[in-house]
């Protein structure tokens, strides 16, 4: 990673559950974060047939990801559909409508938007509670 390179706005938070895949998103996003994103998730998919999800959006700026390749976000469209049962977001902008037209309208996948403020109700929907990193 060069010095002036953007730092990627999507990162992992770990949990106390292997079943839910959580992260945070901050910042603006880019096609390279998405490609990040994607990768992340197909990592978790390897690892479990299903997967619960909570995304925690903070200091969220938009998203700019015009450069994602349509076969990609399909792919990522259909794996998703494959492995996600419940996904939780927290804060930014309520992305459930946005986030269920993604999936086919006979998937089953809940979701949930929770603002900041009940953070806590959201990692007690999906059981789970994040594990903080010490620098």
């Amino acid at each position: 990673m060069h010095a002036l390179d953007p730092i990627p706005t999507v990162r992992r938070l770990e949990t106390d559950n292997d079943q839910v895949f959580a992260i945070e998103i901050y910042g603006r996003t880019t096609s390279a974060d998405a490609e990040n994103l994607f990768g992340l998730l197909e990592g978790a998919y390897a690892l479990h047939d299903r997967i619960d999800i909570l995304v925690r959006a903070t200091d969220y700026e938009g998203a700019d990801w015009g450069e994602i390749s349509q076969r990609t976000v399909a792919e990522g469209r259909r794996h998703a559909e494959e492995h996600v049962r419940r996904c939780a977001v927290v804060g930014g902008p309520d992305w459930t409508t946005r986030i269920g037209g993604f999936f086919s309208a006979d998937i089953p996948v809940e979701l949930r938007y929770f603002p900041p403020e009940r953070e806590q109700d959201a990692w007690s929907w999906l059981d789970a509670r994040e594990i903080r990193q010490r620098l």
